[in-house]
């Protein structure tokens, strides 16, 4: 079972991704630029608590916070969730989409050629 955590429970998520474990204090100021309110993040943290995707220890009067949900885990997850709901499962329509709205810059499209080489190669 995946978890489902929102956009704005996945950017706490993200800071506590890049660095753990946190207090509420340090995750507060790395989300300072969001503009929201130090209880909106305590809030977005115990929902995460609550639903088992980060974990909280008790050190001295504070708790430090880290994530329990594996980031690459929940990436594929999200990531075949939008596949499935938006292009029927399939990655080849997703890519034509970008190109025909002239989303793919010349770097991505290097990068796609280099990939579906290395595919190919493998094979």
């Amino acid at each position: 079972m995946t978890i489902q955590i929102s956009e704005a429970e996945a950017q706490v998520m993200q800071v506590l991704w890049e660095r753990q474990p946190q207090t509420a204090e340090e995750v507060c100021a790395a989300l300072a630029g969001q503009g929201w309110q130090d209880a909106t993040i305590k809030t977005l943290l115990n929902r995460l608590l609550n639903k088992g995707a980060i974990s909280a220890q008790k050190e001295g009067r504070r708790y430090l916070y880290a994530p329990a949900l594996d980031r690459e885990h929940w990436l594929a997850s999200e990531s075949q969730g939008f596949l499935d709901r938006m292009f029927n499962g399939r990655l080849a329509p997703l890519v034509a989409h970008f190109s025909q709205h002239k989303a793919l810059s010349k770097a991505d499209i290097a990068a796609l050629k280099k990939l579906v080489k290395e595919l190919d190669d493998d094979k």
